[in-house]
């Protein structure tokens, strides 16, 4: 924990320079804590049958698209101690074609996973991910998305070097106005194909679709900065190197917003 420490004392320090360099626009700062009953992480349940905590904190860089988050992943009971990690993370989003039908939302992120427990040289993993998004393609409030993501040792002779391969995702999403609540109720549904991909664990390299997930949730604004987000998921296992079972599962979130 003390990593976490320093590390949110460095991301106060840099966002402070950053302030006094570009006061014409605000830094975005989230604080997101997360339960999650069951932690699939690429398809894999990380802590078993056990509950994770995800906290997060990231920073929105002025409104220009770029921004820096960390996450720190534990598990809600003991015993799972070198599978922990610190996530550092770099993103840019922005959009083309906004006048068209077909508008396209972009994100490109750079993810360090840091298994701080273990020796880097067995478990560390770099990610790079380019997500896209159509929200007025469809029309009727659907939304199709394809994120291509590729992943990697975090260093040239590393343990994990058979883990480098593709994922593909895709998926659609849809907000289902409901009368009696505050905010709409957000359905998704992605499948994943795995080309050669290991991220979370050194699984044989299979070229097949491993999981689908099916998703919903919503949000209440508990006051003006803060807001609860509730979320059902199911995972269908279609790849037993992936998980041999289908699991159902709940995330409870916290957001707050400095």
């Amino acid at each position: 924990m003390n990593k976490i420490k320093i590390l949110l004392i460095v991301a106060v320090l840099l966002s402070t320079v950053c302030v006094a360099q570009g006061e014409e626009k605000k830094l975005g700062v989230t604080l997101d804590i997360t339960y999650a009953s069951r932690w699939l992480s690429d398809g894999i349940e990380v802590f078993s049958e056990d509950g994770a905590v995800h906290e997060t904190l990231a920073f929105d860089l002025y409104g220009t698209g770029f921004g820096v988050a960390v996450t720190h992943h534990s598990a809600t009971d003991s015993g799972w101690v070198d599978k922990q990690r610190l996530d550092y993370k770099v993103f840019y989003g922005n959009s083309l074609f906004d006048d068209k039908a077909y508008k396209t939302k972009y994100k490109a992120t750079w993810e360090y996973w840091n298994y701080y427990d273990r020796a880097k040289t067995r478990g560390n993993i770099q990610k790079l991910k380019l997500g896209f998004s159509w929200p007025e393609l469809l029309g009727n409030g659907l939304v199709p998305k394809y994120t291509l993501a590729y992943c990697y040792p975090a260093g040239r002779g590393y343990d994990n070097n058979k883990i480098s391969g593709w994922l593909h995702i895709f998926g659609v999403g849809y907000n289902l106005n409901i009368p009696d609540l505050p905010n709409p109720v957000s359905l998704s549904a992605d499948v994943v194909y795995k080309d050669a991909a290991g991220c979370t664990t050194a699984s044989p390299k299979d070229h097949d679709w491993s999981h689908a997930t099916l998703g919903i949730s919503t949000k209440f604004s508990i006051t003006r900065n803060l807001t609860f987000v509730p979320g059902v998921y199911h995972q269908l296992s279609m790849d037993d190197s992936t998980n041999t079972r289908d699991v159902t599962y709940c995330k409870l979130s916290m957001k707050y917003k400095f």
